[in-house]
């Protein structure tokens, strides 16, 4: 499975081509590429910074979990998922799901199911830095 999935949790900028790089085949048609970036606001708030943190090695893990569960469920033949660590600006990059399937379709279905279980799922917390002060994100209702 190793050479079909790339799971990454970086401390460094996040880079499309790498993973775009990574998940591109001869034998597909399709690569669809989901990419989370820093806004400025939230819930009417300007923000001016996120930091993130991860309990690494469940995180790694249950992203593997996931991946495999996509490749299963959406034909996909390599994924790549990276996400950020740190401090993260406005208009960085967050998180980048790559996936190569044959057909259109199940890219980006497969995104949409990644992104959707990576929320639900792998410990990562962000905290947002306001003007007005900071919070952590996952712990507010």
């Amino acid at each position: 499975m190793r050479d079909l999935v790339d799971i990454q949790i970086l401390n460094s900028n996040l880079s499309i081509d790498s993973c775009y790089e990574f998940v591109i085949d001869a034998s597909c048609g399709a690569v669809a590429l989901f990419v989370g970036t820093i806004r400025n606001h939230n819930n009417g708030k300007k923000v001016k910074y996120l930091d993130f943190e991860s309990y690494r090695p469940m995180a790694l893990k249950e992203m593997g979990n996931i991946a495999e569960e996509c490749k299963n469920k959406f034909s996909v033949l390599k994924i790549s998922l990276h996400h950020k660590e740190g401090r993260a600006d406005i208009l960085s990059k967050a998180v980048i799901i790559a996936v190569s399937t044959v057909h259109r379709k199940d890219s980006f279905e497969a995104c949409a199911f990644i992104i959707n279980q990576l929320k639900k799922r792998v410990p990562i917390w962000k905290k947002e830095f306001l003007m007005d002060g900071s919070y952590w994100v996952n712990a507010r209702p």
